[in-house]
């Protein structure tokens, strides 16, 4: 025998050893951190924007306070980077709408100009635009309080919520969280509110003009002149309409507002709500205003640090996907399906079910309601096919006494996902067939993806929990047909929901072979040859947030323990188990593994808005490395 094949020898049980070490302590340490109601909830970390806007908001409607500015302003001081910037994920370049709102945080918390973050972060600033080239989102803020012109920010009429579903640009052809966004923004922006924030950041203008759009042949220049025309019809609206277009805007707003107080359980139509309904005289005392910033206090996440307490608002949570990818993790790593923990979060999971209709059902009216949950623990009015499908892969797995309870709740599951599926064969997150491109072009739509087309992340874990299940048919079929059809180039797939090409292939390569699929079909292998080529040195896998905008980053950056995981889920679902590059992955995830069990990420690795807004879910360093170790673990003895 060669050296080499002798070293390969011993690798093998090395691993074994190592990994039942590492998932041992990593399954002990998911338990230790269940609610005692049954649920798991990791913070969900974003970036600063979230901690300024509430202070706005707050200075706003006047409710501010020294104590809450005092901890919020040290939180924003603390995530300022070394060339005076703030970005929106950690590692990743300064943003410079975020920087402007972070710097106006701190000169409202009375930060000195002269002093060196604020000097550093100004003139980066400058340097990259100034005010004139922010975001449309950071503008509006910045109106608000007299700091830009409205005249010069993109119109938004109330009227849209007047429009009929087949008609383009209606409420219905935006995503879930930018519907729920816009609708109260067009009141906003028509009432043009100005309040004092009493200071100014003026000195953050370079005084250059805006860019002249040239007639021609395009879809910018035919928005650009429709944003005229709106304008001008700001100045003079058909009374009656408009008065109507309000109080339609109102009903919509009220009517989506959560049991827990917010708006779609998010951040951005929560506080656009809020400052929407007290514009139109909804006093701060009235139950929905009241609620609404009650609710915000349960986003709020508390710390000790050594520069003193911090605050920081969370932009969702995510209880019930935690919970469920955490049952799973647990079911990998040999827990029973009748332990307590996970009977407690079967339990958990029921009450979750979501049985009224919500705004999917414009696309699907004949799609009967029950069957769908959401992320958050309240957002009934938007069940995610997401979520559903892991809920359904969850509940599969587990031995509950009133097993006739959730056979009832798979069953209705079952429906509603097939029910979602969109005509092409995949599946969004929220809606079916949203798929409707001009929304993107309007001058307004700066901030982000708006609509929900079908992605390959959400599609296989669908095709997954179908296939699991028993249904293959046509629509198990079309689910597999998309997947294909929508494979990269190189042999990977797109993640929408988290980053990214790592993410969307770690997803799909289990879900088709739970389909069906031989592990040799050429689609799976181009997936491994580019899984076992996008290796780190290091035996883990990591993708940067920027491949969203350069394609360079695919496949690479620093090695992460969740990034591992959904790397090693895809090359373990076709039988790698033996090769060095699972080998490597284990090993890497053993030896960068804490004392407690878990494992440091600071990376982010989940995605709201691809290229824009990003996440850090705290359990995903956790989870997907303790399921990836357990069915490591079970491909040998």
């Amino acid at each position: 025998m060669t050296d080499q094949l002798q070293q390969a020898a011993r690798a093998v049980p090395a691993a074994r050893a190592d990994a039942r070490t590492a998932l041992a302590a990593a399954r002990d340490h998911l338990l230790s951190l269940q609610h005692p109601d049954g649920w798991w909830k990791g913070e969900l970390q974003t970036n600063v924007t979230m901690d300024v806007e509430d202070l706005l908001l707050r200075q706003f409607l006047g409710i501010r306070t020294a104590g809450e500015t005092e901890q919020a302003a040290r939180w924003i001081r603390s995530q300022q980077r070394a060339d005076g910037t703030w970005a929106n994920f950690h590692g990743g370049p300064g943003d410079l709408s975020t920087t402007v709102e972070a710097y106006t945080a701190l000169k409202l918390a009375g930060d000195y100009v002269a002093a060196d973050h604020m000097v550093a972060a100004r003139g980066w600033i400058l340097s990259r635009g100034g005010l004139e080239a922010t975001r449309v989102f950071t503008r509006i803020w910045l109106a608000l309080f007299g700091e830009w012109s409205w005249d010069e920010l993109p119109e938004m009429p109330p009227e849209l919520v007047l429009l009929p579903k087949w008609f383009p640009l209606n409420v219905a052809d935006w995503g879930c969280w930018a519907r729920q966004t816009v609708v109260p923004l067009t009141v906003v922006c028509t009432l043009r509110p100005h309040r004092d924030l009493g200071i100014t950041v003026g000195e953050l203008r370079t005084g250059r003009l805006a860019e002249r759009v040239r007639p021609q042949l395009s879809w910018k220049y035919a928005f650009h002149s429709l944003d005229r025309i709106l304008h001008r019809y700001h100045r003079r609206p058909v009374k009656a309409l408009r008065e109507h277009a309000m109080l339609r805007a109102a009903e919509w707003i009220v009517a989506r507002q959560e049991a827990d107080g917010s708006w779609g359980g998010i951040q951005p139509p929560w506080v656009y709500s809020l400052l929407a309904l007290h514009l139109l005289g909804y006093p701060l005392d009235h139950p929905v205003l009241r609620q609404g910033l009650a609710g915000l206090d349960r986003f709020l996440v508390h710390e000790q640090t050594p520069a003193g307490p911090v605050r920081r608002l969370e932009a969702c949570q995510s209880p019930v996907w935690d919970t469920v990818l955490g049952m799973q993790a647990l079911r990998d790593a040999g827990v029973p399906g009748d332990h307590p923990s996970m009977l407690r979060a079967t339990d958990f999971l029921l009450a979750e079910e979501i049985r009224v209709k919500g705004d999917w059902s414009v696309r699907r009216p004949d799609l009967p309601p029950g069957g769908g949950w959401a992320f958050e623990f309240d957002n009934d009015g938007y069940p995610d096919i997401d979520d559903t499908a892991e809920v359904l892969l969850a509940l599969n797995r587990v031995d509950h006494p009133d097993r006739a309870a959730v056979h009832g709740a798979m069953q209705r599951g079952v429906r509603w996902l097939r029910g979602m599926q969109s005509a092409d064969g995949g599946w969004g997150a929220f809606d079916a067939d949203n798929t409707r491109e001009l929304v993107r072009k309007l001058p307004f739509c700066d901030f982000g993806e708006v609509i929900d087309p079908p992605s390959a992340d959400v599609t296989a874990h669908v095709v997954e929990a179908l296939a699991v299940l028993g249904h293959d048919d046509a629509v198990l079929r079309r689910g597999v047909r998309w997947l294909l059809d929508n494979q990269e180039a190189d042999g990977s797939w797109f993640g929408r929901w988290g980053a990214n090409h790592v993410y969307g292939t770690g997803a799909v390569v289990p879900a088709l072979v739970r389909a069906g699929l031989a592990p040799g079909d050429r689609a799976l292998r181009r997936a491994v040859r580019w899984l076992e080529d996008h290796q780190n040195a290091d035996g883990g896998w990591g993708e940067d947030l920027r491949s969203y905008n350069d394609p360079e980053w695919i496949g690479r950056g620093d090695s992460t323990a969740s990034q591992t995981g959904w790397a090693l889920l895809a090359l373990l679902a076709v039988g790698r188990h033996d090769t060095d590059a699972v080998r490597r992955g284990v090993q890497y995830l053993a030896r960068t593994q804490r004392a407690d069990g878990g494992w440091d990420e600071p990376q982010f690795t989940g995605t709201g808005f691809p290229g824009d807004f990003y996440i850090n879910y705290h359990l995903y360093r956790v989870i997907f490395p303790l399921t990836a170790l357990g069915r490591y673990q079970a491909t040998g003895s």
